[in-house]
């Protein structure tokens, strides 16, 4: 019994000792057509913390503090646009969820495709390797000839 009351009274107080982890809410502006084009807006910028996700998708602090500021400069009448373009200048082409082909970006649009096209070749070459090895280990008329006998019976098998 004394046993039961010390476990109960360690995990009450390992209970109570963990930090609280409620955050608090997400500001949204109070115009709902507002808050949709804030939130339309941010599903085209990349959150820089998560890098995978967009800023609508996110709730990172920065995510979180990104938003707001999109909120900010939608309800001081910027356009999307406006908006797009600040963001760029502020975070760079990273921020864009689909950055546009220019030098800087070039890598992002062609890399997977120079990847694939280095895989193919690859690829290509190992077989060609392996085939050719196949060929030059090809068995000889009188190994041909041993080995069909030795599967008939005819002959012993070396020692």
């Amino acid at each position: 019994m004394k046993r039961a009351l010390v476990l109960l009274c360690a995990a009450l107080l390992a209970a109570f000792s963990l930090p609280p982890s409620a955050k608090e809410a997400v500001p949204v502006a109070a115009d709902p057509q507002l808050e949709q084009r804030a939130m339309r807006l941010a599903e085209e910028l990349r959150c820089l913390v998560c890098q995978n996700q967009s800023l609508a998708d996110s709730h990172a602090e920065l995510a979180v503090d990104l938003k707001q500021q999109i909120r900010e400069q939608v309800k001081a009448g910027r356009s999307d646009t406006q908006v797009v373009d600040y963001m760029v200048e502020r975070y760079g082409d990273f921020v864009l969820y689909r950055p546009p082909f220019k030098a800087s970006t070039a890598v992002l649009w062609v890399g997977p495709f120079l990847l694939l096209l280095a895989a193919i070749i690859g690829l290509y070459v190992t077989l060609a390797r392996r085939r050719s090895k196949a060929e030059e280990q090809a068995l000889s008329a009188e190994e041909v000839a041993r080995a069909e006998a030795l599967l008939e019976g005819k002959a012993e098998a070396p020692k």
